[in-house]
């Protein structure tokens, strides 16, 4: 009796370990093999929380992204100081993964910082048109940097887009799409400062939400851009043909707020990411 008590002790305390030590980034799906943005088809968003067991949230979860960020909803916060940006030029490599196009950096690209917890950049990647919306506003493009703190907990940074001058960094960035929209092969890239995505602003919504692929793990930190950027159509079109899928777009629907609060947060000043 004893012994099993040791063994029944030592296999709980194995499997609380993996609970706490596995990262919330290894979940996020890679390759797009298992699903799709078909509305009609079986592997489409509707769909997804069917797929998989362990992709119960896409269907289930009340924390769900992306949302509208209506006006009415939005609860205005003034004078804060709990948001810190601090990128640095590393070494990064562009990935097709078949539902988008991914920007990976290396472990020395910086972090954003949220009172008092770092969450260190991870990759960058785009969605066409934008997920989430601006009082039933969609835009041409929507980039998501996402982030990861020690503890595996996920931070996400939205960028949108309108349709107008051509965006710097993907500009910098052309050779390198035309470059891997003929090949599943990775593009090792020499050093890319994350800060040229200019995501500096003094206005941006802040709410509790999911990763808006499979699995659509919960409680991730998102941060809006309020500032509007914009960019080429050519620029967009070149994000979803160097993508290795059959559809216009990689947009998930919108999803129920189902009562969460959304904060407009104002700051004269945001470290890092410079205009």
């Amino acid at each position: 009796m004893e012994k099993l008590y040791v063994h029944v002790l030592l296999c709980s305390f194995f499997c609380a370990f993996l609970l706490v030590s596995w990262p919330a980034m290894s979940q996020e799906v890679e390759d797009q093999k298992e699903f799709d943005y078909n509305e009609q088809g079986e592997k489409g968003p509707s769909h997804w929380g069917d797929l998989k067991r362990e992709w119960h949230n896409c269907k289930t979860g009340r924390m769900q992204s992306p949302i509208d960020l209506l006006q009415d909803r939005v609860r205005i916060v003034s004078h804060f100081t709990d948001l810190r940006i601090d990128y640095k030029p590393s070494n990064a490599t562009l990935r097709n993964r078949g539902h988008d196009i991914m920007l990976k950096w290396g472990d020395r690209a910086g972090y954003m910082e949220v009172n008092g917890t770092q969450y260190f950049l991870k990759q960058c990647h785009w969605h066409s048109p934008s997920e989430h919306t601006i009082n039933g506003r969609r835009f041409a493009l929507e980039a998501h940097l996402v982030h990861q703190s020690q503890t595996g907990n996920v931070a996400v940074i939205g960028i949108l887009y309108n349709i107008g001058r051509p965006d710097h960094f993907l500009s910098k960035m052309k050779e390198h799409l035309e470059e891997i929209s003929d090949t599943k092969k990775d593009k090792v890239l020499n050093v890319v400062d994350p800060s040229l995505l200019k995501m500096r602003s003094s206005l941006y919504y802040r709410y509790i939400g999911s990763l808006t692929v499979p699995p659509c793990s919960q409680n991730v930190l998102w941060t809006m851009v309020r500032k509007v950027r914009t960019v080429a159509p050519e620029q967009v079109k070149l994000l979803r043909v160097a993508v290795h899928d059959d559809s216009n777009t990689n947009a998930r629907p919108l999803q129920p707020l189902n009562k969460r609060n959304i904060q407009l947060r104002i700051k004269s000043n945001i470290n890092g990411g410079g205009e």
